[in-house]
């Protein structure tokens, strides 16, 4: 207990005194996790919206995958593109193996399923009537996405917190991807890991506390926005 008290104790201290390197750490997790959960709604809100609204062959095969992804080890990820980004691998000339960017890449990977699954579902259990409605006022095929979309905001918003909750949160493809390299490539999760086996753990626990601080307001500002002008 005495360790935990001690490592808590100097936790605050470092977060109150604003340590640049604690800081750093912090600012590139939301600018990676940031970045790729942006980047999964632009694949996984059209994907979701057009897997829940048409019909084709292997549309039950695609959602399986869909709903697969949805619990894709972060390892496995990390696994793979790691491969694909490898020197010798195929995308080995772009040289982005152990960046940012190969991170967002790996986290993309993680969110894009979820927030496509959660998209999807949120279309579906919309009342199906109320696309005939919009249909039969005339609402062009666009339009009538876009009010879907909009009827099911508070469902999708849940997506983007459940994406981002992912990512911030992962380490095995973070780490595989990006190498923990300091001041390049480290993250709060990588950081965390890396100062308990150093026996840090007042470095430790500050990375710990800033990480559920920073999803808390990320999250607690779009619960905000998810409940604004909602009744009681």
């Amino acid at each position: 207990m005495e360790l935990i008290w001690q490592g808590t104790k100097q936790a605050i201290l470092l977060l109150v005194r604003g340590d640049p390197e604690v800081l750093g750490i912090a600012l590139l997790s939301l600018k990676v996790s940031g970045t790729a959960t942006l980047l999964s709604l632009l694949v996984g809100i059209p994907l979701g919206t057009s897997l829940a609204l048409t019909r084709f062959p292997g549309r039950n095969i695609a959602m399986s995958l869909v709903n697969t992804g949805m619990g894709l080890p972060p390892v496995v990820v990390g696994l793979f593109v790691s491969i694909f980004l490898w020197r010798s691998g195929p995308l080995g000339l772009l040289e982005l193996l152990y960046t940012p960017t190969a991170i967002v890449i790996a986290q993309l990977i993680i969110a894009a399923p979820i927030v496509t699954g959660l998209t999807m579902t949120a279309v579906q259990q919309l009342n199906p009537r109320l696309r005939l409605q919009l249909v039969g006022l005339g609402a062009s095929r666009l339009q009538v996405v876009w009010l879907l979309l909009k009827e099911a905001r508070l469902p999708l918003l849940a997506a983007v917190m459940a994406g981002f909750g992912a990512v911030i949160s992962e380490i095995g493809a973070s780490i595989m991807v990006g190498g923990n390299i300091y001041r390049q490539t480290r993250v709060l999760t990588t950081a965390t890991v890396l100062e308990t086996s150093k026996g840090n753990f007042d470095m430790a626990i500050a990375l710990s506390l800033l990480l559920l601080l920073l999803t808390f307001a990320v999250n607690w500002a779009l619960t905000w926005v998810q409940q604004r002008g909602r009744t009681p």
